[in-house]
């Protein structure tokens, strides 16, 4: 009698790279333009619109380049993604005003829209619902150094070079990441897809499966915004240096990316349900959120951050991995495209919420609406998702 032999999980490398390198692109650029804003002539409102032009992009296509790797595949899609990316990168390079660098970026957030949720959707059908907590664990950990080594490197790059220096360098990563995924990746198979009617779409996107997952993740991805943002500002105005303040920021990305490859497997061995797990991830944001709000102090800053980190990295993992694994293959760019877009407006949503109410209230009352947003989000959670991997296709 012959025992049939379990597929194997191809390396995914490339596929972490591919994380690497969006996260990398926004985040570099984005403290590079906070640095140079008088040598670019920018006003205020034209350094506003230079960080956001990448996230509008995002926010606009991301859906639609989901779908299209449902439809063409994934990896010409990822290719395709990166190969663009480079080529505005390069664009970069040129850029000796403003115009042109926003046409970069806005150029360079559509090339991510690309490739990041088909990068997704490559890990989930690679993977298989059996192991997809553990594989979507170590992309969310390269992810998150992206995050945190993004500014400085991007710093580091631009003392060295200037913008034109950081930009060859973004450029070279795609590419070199492009030319990783066509060599590495297998051809994801295209799967036939059902006929959807709006309705059918409505219904999908409604359901409690997907929905509550994707606010989870957009409360941690608002939560990370915020942490980014207002955690330096907190260090400096409690007399901290600024080594210390960002010190702060590089304990949330260090713990966000060393919880998530442990949050995975504990997923995959049923030790952790998705539900306790979320639930717990988003506690810790809660927690992290009110002690930085109310209980200002050194210490206490990095505690926050900890607890940031790994809340974060907890719902992250568990909010991915449950969709992967309750979505049908057929389908599966479509919905990682739609909650990369959730994301998307969670990282935009946090700091105007936050920034909004204390520009009223003072910032204590900001993180106080932070704090009821995600706690509601959390109790939803706790009593309407599924426990454990009950959900699993």
């Amino acid at each position: 009698m012959t025992t049939r032999p379990v597929p194997r999980t191809p390396p995914l490398g490339a596929l972490y790279a591919a994380g690497f390198v969006t996260a990398f692109g926004a985040h570099s650029i984005a403290v590079g333009l906070g640095v140079e804003t008088h040598d670019l002539g920018l006003s205020l409102l034209g350094l506003g619109v230079l960080l956001a032009v990448y996230d509008v992009a995002e926010v606009i296509l991301k859906p639609i380049f989901g779908t299209l790797s449902d439809r063409i595949g994934v990896k010409p899609v990822i290719i395709g993604g990166l190969l663009a990316f480079a080529a505005m990168s390069l664009l970069g390079v040129l850029a000796h005003n403003p115009l042109l660098l926003g046409l970069a970026r806005f150029g360079q957030g559509a090339a991510a829209s690309a490739f990041s949720p088909a990068s997704s959707s490559a890990v989930a059908r690679l993977a298989g619902p059996g192991t997809v907590g553990r594989y979507f664990g170590r992309y969310g950990s390269w992810k998150s150094l992206g995050y945190a080594l993004g500014p400085l490197l991007g710093a580091g790059l631009i003392w060295l070079g200037g913008f034109p220096l950081l930009f060859v360098v973004l450029a070279g990563s795609a590419a070199a990441t492009a030319v990783w995924v066509a060599f590495s990746i297998p051809t994801v198979p295209v799967l036939a897809r059902p006929r959807y009617t709006v309705a059918d779409l409505a219904r999908q996107l409604s359901h409690r499966g997907f929905l509550l997952p994707v606010s989870a993740l957009a409360v941690a991805t608002g939560s990370l915004s915020v942490a980014v943002g207002f955690l330096p500002l907190l260090g400096t105005n409690l007399g901290m240096n600024t080594v210390a303040s960002i010190a702060a920021v590089t304990v949330m990305a260090v713990a966000s990316s060393a919880i998530q490859p442990v949050i995975g497997a504990l997923r995959d061995s049923g030790t952790l349900g998705v539900r306790p797990g979320i639930v717990v991830g988003i506690l810790l944001i809660v927690c992290a959120i009110a002690l930085v709000g109310f209980l200002p102090s050194p210490v206490v800053l990095y505690v926050a951050a900890l607890c940031f980190g790994l809340g974060i990295g907890a719902t992250t993992t568990l909010g991915f991995a449950h969709l992967a694994a309750t979505t049908p293959p057929e389908r599966m760019g479509r919905t990682m495209g739609t909650a990369e877009l959730g994301r998307e407006l969670g990282d935009a949503g946090g700091p105007l919420l936050v920034g909004t109410v204390a520009a009223g209230a003072g910032l204590a009352a900001g993180f106080g609406a932070l704090v009821a947003v995600a706690g509601a989000v959390g109790i939803l959670c706790a009593i309407l998702l599924p426990s454990g991997r009950a959900g699993d296709r």
